[in-house]
């Protein structure tokens, strides 16, 4: 947390000498040689402040008519992102771009996303995966991590290696200050630290020793050269609690942004999203949050009953180191993942017709065309559901929004034949399923001259629905455990 005691970095020898002597230090390593630079810029105020020393840097090398080598700024948009601070990033790269280009700096922003595989909600409702908490943290890595790091592999590998500008500070935190002063003493040089991950990036911190008030100082006494408006920067933290930026995340030891901090607005990873919550409440004009807001909250909600009682690959965990009648809750049911859906589309739908909308924002997509077309495949060729339900929600839901074509395989069995099958089987789900499964399984390998796969997906099905219900299953993975505890009592007596 912020040190009670503040010291200025300013202090020693005066705000503009040490603006003045950093920049020159600055200056002087980046022409040490050609390695690439990258700022990572996260539209926050201390990402800001880097970037604009890096600025002032780039202006004083060509002032000196010395070649001025590119710098490239990183920013990671995890497609989840709370609005106002997407908004404001998308404004300042487009004002930096132009800018740059018209002071003829090589200045190149990057905004990275995740694959499509990896977002938000191909996960959660394409795959089921739970919400993200402490003990199951999967957005980190695949949202923030994997798209920063395959831009920084790309570029360090092209060039030998690469340095990485963050502004990160030990005064964010305690935990910050420890992680800082680890490096500095592995460093081999001044505000250098090794990149967690990749052991051919550098990690400069220019800003490392600088308080928050600092950062603030900088920031309103020294305008954005590429024209964002820094006071309107410190109006949107007024807006939020204690507020703070979201860094660019290049490791797992980031801490969540969800507290707060501007981060992801379905940032689960916390009791409360305080900044969001402030937004709401300390602004009329951002009432238009609420829905996210509601949404969000509801995904830190207990969910077991929404979920499948077995794991994701299909095998039953027993809760406990005895086990007991409840199982270890695996992914979001068929019925949670389509509910999860209309919940978003309503969001999204309620928010765009609300008066206090940004102009910026009236057509604002919480979830878009090339997510919904990824979740579609996942539900029908690796989930085997193939009433092809989405395209329908959609429709019902965001009426003339989204657009799908027909999937490749045709639909043999239809939502008619569905119906009967189910009505067939009654209310004996675990019947459904696993009818459904090997009837889909039997169609796709059916025109095929090569049945290559054919058994094992059967296979695959039966280890997965062959249980009569929950019950069936928490009793057949007593006994399959009680087996095996015997066998291995057995097996040192076997040895002798």
């Amino acid at each position: 947390m912020e040190n009670t005691k503040k010291k200025s970095f300013f202090n020693e020898i005066g705000f503009k000498a040490t603006i003045d002597k950093l920049v020159n230090h600055i200056s002087k390593l980046y022409l040490e040689d050609d390695i690439p630079w990258i700022v990572g810029y996260s539209g926050g105020k201390d990402s800001s402040a880097c970037l604009q020393l890096m600025w002032r840097v780039l202006e004083k090398i060509k002032s000196e008519n010395k070649t001025v080598k590119p710098l490239h700024v990183i920013t990671t948009d995890t497609l989840v992102e709370n609005p106002i601070v997407a908004l404001w990033v998308n404004t300042s790269l487009d004002l930096l771009r132009e800018k740059a280009q018209n002071k003829g700096l090589p200045i190149f922003p990057t905004l990275l996303t995740p694959n499509i595989q990896e977002t938000f909600w191909v996960n959660l409702i394409g795959r089921g995966y739970p919400a993200p908490n402490t003990k199951f943290r999967w957005c980190t890595e695949r949202m923030k991590i994997r798209p920063s790091d395959r831009f920084l592999r790309k570029l360090s590998a092209e060039s030998g290696e690469a340095v990485l500008v963050v502004g990160t500070r030990k005064a964010e935190s305690s935990n910050r200050a420890q992680s800082i002063a680890k490096f500095e003493k592995e460093a081999t040089r001044d505000n250098f630290n090794n990149h967690v991950n990749l052991s051919n990036v550098s990690s400069f911190l220019p800003i490392k020793d600088w308080s928050n008030d600092d950062v603030w100082l900088y920031l309103l006494q020294k305008q954005s050269p590429w024209g964002i408006n820094n006071k309107d920067l410190l109006s949107m933290y007024q807006g939020a609690t204690s507020g703070g930026e979201c860094p660019l995340v290049v490791d797992s030891s980031t801490p969540s942004c969800g507290d707060s901090r501007f981060g992801c607005w379905v940032c689960t990873l916390v009791k409360q999203d305080k900044s969001m919550s402030a937004m709401v409440q300390n602004d009329s004009e951002k009432s238009w949050m609420e829905p996210l807001l509601q949404l969000r909250n509801d995904l830190t909600e207990k969910d077991h009953s929404k979920r499948d009682f077995r794991r994701l690959k299909g095998f039953v965990k027993l809760m406990g180191p005895e086990g007991d009648e409840n199982t270890v809750p695996g992914p979001y049911t068929k019925t949670s993942r389509e509910e999860w859906l209309r919940k978003l589309l309503r969001a999204q739908k309620k928010i765009r017709i609300n008066e206090q909308l940004p102009k910026d924002l009236k057509k604002i997509q919480l979830i878009n065309q090339e997510e919904l077309d990824q979740i579609r495949k996942i539900w029908f060729y690796e989930k085997l559901e193939t009433d092809d339900v989405l395209p329908k929600i959609c429709e019902e839901e965001a009426k003339g929004e989204y657009n799908f074509e027909p999937l490749e395989d045709s639909h043999v069995f239809d939502h008619d034949i569905l119906k009967i099958l189910k009505e067939t089987c009654g209310d004996d789900e675990m019947i459904f399923e696993i009818s459904r499964n090997l009837l889909e399984v039997e169609r796709k390998h059916f025109k095929s001259n090569r049945r290559t796969g054919l058994f094992e997906e059967f296979e695959d099905i039966f280890r997965k629905s062959f249980y009569k219900d929950k019950t069936d299953a928490i009793e057949y993975t007593k006994q399959k455990k009680k087996i095996k505890d015997q066998i291995s009592k057995q097996l040192p007596l076997e040895n002798n």
